[in-house]
């Protein structure tokens, strides 16, 4: 589904890749950026880059956190990239519990959210880079031909380290330079 004509994007996780990791967390006070995450994305809109972040957000479904609980925890990260001039363009996120729902497209892996940002925006999923924590997280990379890099953390399972088709980058900062030369943003590395 990639529009040949669209523009790249940055694709990112975002528990673990661009704020540390609450599991399933409600509290805006909490929200922690990791460290080189807010630069990368203010570079790649200096660029003129389309930010999308795509997040499973289960704990919704499973009623640990209600949608209040979530959009107020969004707010204060978009709040904290704000004070650093950091904008993310659009969040799409899967509130499912696959284990009560059932099986989704919109859960990542699967690609439903890829899919609607790439339409609502005029992407080309092949040329974008995704970047996350997880496999599922750069599953999509593989799946259209684009750029995956996987930044482990503390949640990062070993065996995903070695994921097919997707290079493994140690810290945001670094994927951040990594993804905005390969969106041809060189020179202006997070």
């Amino acid at each position: 589904m990639s529009a040949a004509r669209g523009r790249a994007a940055l694709f990112l996780d975002r528990d673990g890749t661009i704020m540390e990791d609450e599991h399933y967390g409600r509290e805006p006070a909490r929200v922690r950026l990791i460290d080189g995450a807010r630069e990368g994305i203010r570079q790649a809109n200096v660029c003129g880059v389309p930010v999308i972040v795509v997040t499973n957000q289960s704990g919704i479904g499973r009623g640990m956190i209600s949608q209040a609980e979530y959009e107020a925890v969004a707010a204060r990260l978009d709040a904290l990239l704000a004070h650093g001039q950091a904008t993310i363009d659009a969040t799409f996120y899967c509130p499912h519990y696959p284990e009560r729902d059932g099986p989704c497209r919109c859960r990542k892996p699967g690609t439903l959210l890829y899919e609607q940002a790439a339409e609502q925006f005029g992407l080309d999923l092949e040329a974008s880079v995704y970047v996350g924590d997880r496999a599922r997280d750069v599953a999509a990379a593989v799946r259209f031909g684009g750029t995956g890099l996987l930044v482990p953390s503390h949640g990062t399972p070993a065996e995903e380290r070695d994921t097919a088709g997707v290079r493994l980058i140690p810290t945001i900062r670094e994927a951040m330079t990594v993804a905005l030369a390969t969106l041809g943003c060189a020179g202006h590395g997070a």
